[in-house]
């Protein structure tokens, strides 16, 4: 079992930044492959970034070049940097923890936080 928490959501206006995090507690951090996923209102949930098995950052077209996943083993938790925010960048954004290697397919994830709102105003 890994159980995780978001937070950082908020409020912003378009072009400014936001930091997520990751808390995870339960089963080794270290060894689980982790994610990020959003879903705005009416529209499926979407991979937004996650680690490849030997540590590189995999970004949807979308956010690349504006939003930075990290972790931080020691302190079990994640985190996604976002700048530049635009209004379609308005979801819930959820991390998520999967055995196995890294995947963009949510229904690869077993595990998920409880997600934590980001609203960019135009």
């Amino acid at each position: 079992q890994v159980q995780l928490v978001e937070s950082g959501g908020g409020l912003v206006q378009a072009g400014d930044s936001l930091r997520l995090s990751c808390a995870a507690s339960g089963r080794t951090f270290s060894s689980s492959a982790l994610g990020w996923f959003r879903q705005a209102p009416g529209k499926e949930r979407e991979f937004v970034a996650t680690f490849t098995l030997g540590g590189l950052s995999v970004y949807a077209d979308s956010v690349k070049g504006r939003f930075t996943i990290s972790r931080d083993n020691a302190k079990t938790t994640m985190y996604l940097q976002m700048n530049t925010l635009k209004s379609e960048d308005t979801a819930v954004y959820y991390c998520a923890a999967r055995t196995g290697s890294f995947s963009r397919r949510s229904y690869d994830y077993a595990y998920w936080g409880q997600g934590t709102q980001v609203t960019v105003s135009s």
